[in-house]
């Protein structure tokens, strides 16, 4: 049996794919998923499975959600490696005095070259900061996520990926709950 986090891409959202985390489980308990469990309503579910390919685990989840609610809404799976990596890898944290409440991650569906960042307009996102690290881009904000042009559809264009971005206390808290 295998557990997989899966993040889901804008449910829950100013009004928008709204689904109860009760119902999700339901849900996803109905097509035969074992041991779900929710964290907040942005999206985040912890499911076991014999299945152990992440694609087919997102789509099936994916199919679930559609099925269900109506939405149809990206899936992105995320290993208990990928959450740990975020904490060794971010170099943000190296940085004195940084204020964590303005640190994130977005997950991304597909591997980001390290070399794209020369290829991205960083003066559009500035005074903000982002750090590429494969299917992670780790974000510090200026001021606050609500105040920048650094969210998930200027990074979903410029890197024609799909992201989903989640703030430093709840990528801790995920790591904490994969056990």
């Amino acid at each position: 049996m295998t557990t997989h986090l899966a993040l889901l891409r804008g449910i829950n959202v100013s009004g928008h794919k709204l689904i109860k985390m009760e119902d999700l489980r339901r849900s996803l308990e109905g097509v035969g998923f074992l041991n779900v469990r929710t964290y907040i309503q942005s999206g985040n579910v912890f499911v076991a499975t014999d299945e152990v390919n992440p694609n087919v685990v997102a789509e099936n989840i994916r199919k679930a959600i559609l099925g269900s609610f109506g939405h149809d809404v990206p899936v992105l799976i995320i290993g208990k490696e990928d959450l740990l990596q975020c904490l060794e890898r971010n170099r943000f944290l190296d940085e004195e005095g940084v204020d964590l409440k303005k640190l994130y991650v977005s997950f991304v569906s597909a591997e980001v070259p390290d070399q794209m960042i020369t290829q991205l307009n960083l003066n559009f996102i500035e005074p903000d900061k982002i750090q590429l690290d494969g299917k992670r881009i780790y974000l510090k904000y200026f001021s606050s996520p609500a105040n920048t042009k650094l969210d998930n559809k200027w990074i979903e264009k410029s890197m024609n990926v799909i992201s989903t971005t989640r703030n430093w206390n709840t990528v801790n808290k995920l790591l904490e709950m994969f056990g």
